[in-house]
């Protein structure tokens, strides 16, 4: 359910505002799903100007996602049980609020940009769902930044010159109580930190166009630094010098390009880990900034103006990479599992790349039909332990999305989206590890196996998407209905087999070698669900 209001205030100011809730968790409910979320949202924008030469935006949004597990199901299946007995409750709430600044003259504007943010997340399980044993994982974190950045933008003749200035003060908060079995020992993470950071940047790009109009260079420089450690202190460590380009062949094709280098800053989850004595062990290992290459290419063809079609290839070379220490894998490898991530030690040494090409057909004609096609051929690969490149968590291979629109008489709408992803590769489970009472109740899940990281890959996956629309217009207020169906063929992908604990015939756990080891048994784990959604949107 959403509200909007939006209209002047005065005579030289508008504003618009927007809050939303969703409802999911009573259709969770329904279709028997293990977890209840229930989203809430708002955005703002407030807009002044005062004259000509100077205005004001004030934007913010924020969010609130509440999330509960669905312990109330009778009698679970055996996947609903398998996602309750793992699955962490994990709550949070974030807003950003920003102020804009713009004076313009003749030749330049400048922008002042004032903002804050910030992000609190919660997560927790106890084991088995148990809530008279403690917790196995208790985390909690927040994160806040302060920004304020400068920008000019100048024109003289042919350029343009665009130079920034910023700075950020940032503090990150993290409590965390999490066992975790390693190594065939069951250890205790249990640390407190608290991190103040001071961020600086700085940008300058210079643009051109040549040959009557037909040639665009754009070229530019930037650098990043912070407080945190003499190892993102110095500028020229993150010098990032860009190039980009494109060409005017024919009225109907044109050629793009670019070169670039590209940092960012690990997550603060990373920064701020602390081992049980106290001490920030990344920063002892001298943890950097995450650097990028990145190069393109592209041939864009419109034979008509509603046409357009474009091919890209496209490569990125990854270098200092967080490599996690415990488990000796590259974290870019542990982004698909859920839960809290960068939370351990890690040294900057994992590299990676991930290169293809993209072709989008881009159509609005006249008559209401619109479409976007796009097919994307992407392999990325992350380095593993012994420094080998090997298929990285996000390794789609084959992605194509189809999408489209036709408007008819009497404000009818009808559309589909039909998106079909390669399989992405998968982690095996170290079930030997996995079936260890004391491992299982840490995690409350099977381990993987990360000598084998990687190794397996899921079948492909596709779906299609319904939606039809229809409008009514009344003297001085609108009425919209729609009904959307996603997954109309009810694809079924399937995923790694779900791992479960055997129970005997009272319900009490098989265990095995005098107690010491779980009896496990995997079953097949399969997802997807038909999901109609019926709207109603007034306008007044």
């Amino acid at each position: 359910m959403s509200l909007t209001a939006d209209g002047p205030v005065g005579e030289k100011s508008s504003y618009i505002l927007s809050v939303r809730r969703s409802y999911l968790q009573f259709l969770f409910d329904v279709i028997g799903l293990p977890f209840l979320p229930t989203f809430n949202d708002y955005q703002l924008k407030w807009k002044t100007r005062f004259d000509k030469n100077n205005e004001l935006t004030i934007v913010s949004i924020g969010a609130l996602d509440q999330f509960k597990l669905n312990l109330g199901i009778e009698n679970p299946t055996e996947d609903q049980e398998y996602i309750l007995t793992f699955l962490p409750v994990n709550e949070q709430w974030s807003y950003a609020i920003g102020a804009v600044y713009k004076h313009f003259k003749p030749n330049s504007f400048q922008t002042l940009v004032v903002s804050r943010n910030m992000l609190n997340n919660t997560s927790y399980k106890y084991p088995n769902n148990d809530e008279s044993r403690p917790r196995s994982l208790d985390y909690v974190s927040r994160e806040i930044e302060n920004k304020i950045r400068f920008e000019n933008n100048i024109r003289f003749g042919d350029y343009k010159f665009v130079y920034t200035l910023g700075s950020e003060f940032a503090k990150y908060e993290n409590t965390t109580l999490q066992q975790l079995y390693v190594g065939n020992d069951l250890i205790q993470i249990d640390y407190n930190s608290a991190l103040d950071l001071f961020k600086f940047a700085g940008s300058a790009q210079l643009s051109r166009t040549l040959l009557n109009e037909r040639l665009t260079v754009s070229a530019g420089v930037r650098t990043d630094f912070n407080t945190y450690s003499a190892s993102m202190l110095n500028p020229l460590d993150q010098l990032s010098p860009r190039i980009s380009t494109s060409y005017v062949l024919t009225e109907k094709w044109a050629l793009t390009g670019s070169i670039g280098r590209y940092y960012q800053l690990p997550a603060y989850t990373t920064l701020g880990f602390r081992n049980n004595a106290g001490d920030l062990v990344n920063k002892e290992n001298e943890l950097k900034y995450i650097g990028a290459n990145h190069y393109n290419g592209g041939l864009q063809f419109i034979p008509r103006e509603d046409v357009f079609f474009s091919v890209e290839v496209f490569r990125k070379d990854y270098n200092n990479y967080p490599f996690s220490v415990r488990d000796s894998i590259s974290l870019a490898n542990a982004g698909a599992d859920f839960g809290v991530l960068g939370a351990e030690e890690v040294t900057s040494t994992s590299t990676g790349r991930a290169y293809g090409f993209e072709v989008l057909n881009r159509t609005k004609l006249r008559n209401g039909f619109n479409m976007i096609l796009t097919y994307t051929f992407v392999k990325s690969e992350f380095s593993n332990r012994d420094g080998e490149l090997i298929p990285s968590s996000w390794d789609f291979r084959n992605i194509l999305v189809l999408t489209a629109t036709k408007s008819f008489k009497r404000n009818w709408i009808a559309g589909l989206k039909w998106r079909f992803d390669g399989g992405l590769p998968y982690t095996p489970y170290d079930l030997e590890t996995s079936a260890l009472v004391p491992a299982w109740d840490a995690l409350g899940g099977p381990y993987f196996d990360f000598n084998r990281l990687n190794q397996e890959r899921y079948s492909p996956y596709h779906q299609l998407d319904l939606r039809v629309d229809k409008k009514y217009f009344f003297d001085k207020w609108s009425l919209m209905l729609y009904m959307d169906i996603q997954n109309v063929y009810n694809f079924q992908a399937k995923f790694q087999d779900n791992v479960l604990r055997e129970k005997d015939a009272q319900g009490n756990f098989v265990l095995l070698e005098n107690g010491s080891r779980y009896s496990l048994r995997q079953i097949p784990n399969t997802s997807g669900t038909v999901l109609p959604t019926i709207g109603i949107m007034v306008e007044f």
